[in-house]
């Protein structure tokens, strides 16, 4: 005779063996399922949000297609490589959830108190961020001993499906476990110390900040051909880094916090306790019924400051649109008229903005001349060409101006000259680069 024991597990064999492996999924009757898992118990299952009501379920069907949550033994699982809540608990209200958040970061790390904010407001974007279509991206950066890995289990324990990445041998893995849970990426870029890693992350960050930019890779099929395959990174991230990325375009979708430049507060625990994954787990079962809370309702990213460049208006809209109390608003707009500045300081020092000072100079001399390449060459070398190891001529002064400027030329007896239409766009560009328009 079999025991009941026996007949439990090879039900739930069978079951899991028929049924699709989900960390969460949208069901066709306008319900939510996310998975959540029960450590003391060893159990995974679903939380079902249904008509402002939640149940749990072993699994799900959803249509013809039967879903099952991830086994508890999975290793993702067991070793913490994913943080799920175990329940969903009510929160009170929004600003309430916020200060709690506030509150644990508070305790554990030492950051300045609007980036304290700033980074509890993310985590809540985190737990909604499929209602945007770009995202920001929070980083630390900052030497060893600055307390990034600190920031990093901290904020990241309190986020939507945390991946905590860094400790991967390889970076292959990290599309798979993106695609396959599609939540929050913890990364410290440290971790990944060969060049060719280094890549493959910066095309996860590159790619992962819009909807709709998978990652093609070649996978290898049964009978050892390879064929391309679109792997899902859209979703929030967080990056510890010791210095720049040498992207701009990147660079400027991280709201950043330099770290180690003050000595530590003295409340603050130099080792940690298994406390704080209690707290967590408390946080993220709280933060999973306010996902519940808000799904379904149009979250709208139209906040615009005109002062500021699109690129930043695309990254402080998610964030600026979650944001209820009028003081942080503020304190974030503060934030990103900073980066604005920021940005404007270190275009200044480029070759761009160098030939652009140049332009200007010409153009008032030249008292409505035409721009030659030539002449630009020449006062170029004459200012600028003991900054250079490379050979400053017409071709690379022509190739700034077209594709790093983005300004026509054209063929004019014999000569380059800058497009005459073209004028019209060099104040906005003389503004984008820092530089005052002459008089």
């Amino acid at each position: 005779m079999i025991e009941p024991s026996k007949i439990q597990t090879t039900a739930e064999q069978i079951r899991r063996k028929d049924g699709k492996p989900v960390f969460s999924v949208l069901l066709r009757d306008q319900g939510l399922a996310e998975m959540v898992y029960k450590p003391d118990e060893q159990k995974s299952l679903f939380a079902i949000w249904r008509d402002g009501v939640v149940t749990y379920e072993k699994h799900i069907h959803n249509g013809k297609e039967l879903c099952v949550p991830y086994s508890p033994n999975n290793s993702l699982i067991e070793n913490q490589v994913i943080l799920l809540p175990s329940e969903a608990q009510d929160y009170g209200s929004e600003e309430q959830l916020i200060g709690k958040i506030s509150n644990f970061l508070h305790r554990y790390i030492d950051i300045n108190p609007v980036f304290e904010k700033l980074a509890a407001y993310y985590v809540l974007l985190t737990w909604i961020y499929d209602s945007f279509n770009e995202l920001p991206y929070l980083r630390v950066q900052g030497d060893a001993g600055s307390g990034k890995t600190r920031f990093l289990l901290m904020v990241g324990a309190l986020c939507y499906k945390p991946i905590f990445a860094s400790g991967a041998s390889t970076v292959s893995p990290i599309f798979r476990i993106l695609d396959a849970c599609r939540g929050t990426l913890i990364i410290d870029e440290g971790d990944f110390r060969l060049s060719d890693e280094k890549a493959e992350i910066i095309k996860i960050l590159n790619q992962g900040h819009a909807r709709g930019f998978p990652v093609l890779r070649s996978e290898s099929d049964s009978k050892r051909e390879f064929s391309p395959r679109a792997y899902q990174v859209f979703g929030p991230k967080i990056v510890a880094t010791r210095g720049l990325f040498e992207d701009r375009a990147l660079e400027s979708r991280c709201l950043t916090e330099l770290l180690g430049g003050r000595r530590i507060r003295e409340d603050i625990p130099i080792n940690l306790s298994e406390d704080y994954k209690t707290e967590a787990l408390e946080l993220r079962n709280q933060l999973l019924m306010f996902r519940f809370h808000s799904f379904g309702k149009v979250r709208s990213a139209s906040w615009t400051d005109r002062h500021l460049e699109p690129r930043l208006n695309q990254v402080f809209a998610p964030l600026m649109s979650i944001i209820e109390d009028a003081q942080a608003r503020q304190d974030l707009q503060t934030i990103a008229h900073q980066y604005q500045k920021q940005l404007i300081s270190d275009r200044s020092v480029d070759a761009e903005a160098q030939l652009l000072e140049i332009i200007q100079e010409l153009e008032t001399s030249f008292s409505g001349r035409e721009l030659g390449i030539k002449d630009l060459t020449g006062r170029f070398i004459q200012k600028y060409e003991d900054e250079y190891d490379r050979k400053i001529t017409p071709r690379w002064i022509g190739f700034l101006i077209r594709q790093k400027l983005g300004l026509s030329t054209e063929r004019r007896n014999s000569r380059y000259v800058i497009a005459a239409l073209e004028k019209a766009k060099l104040p906005r560009l003389y503004e984008k680069y820092g530089l005052e328009e002459a008089s």
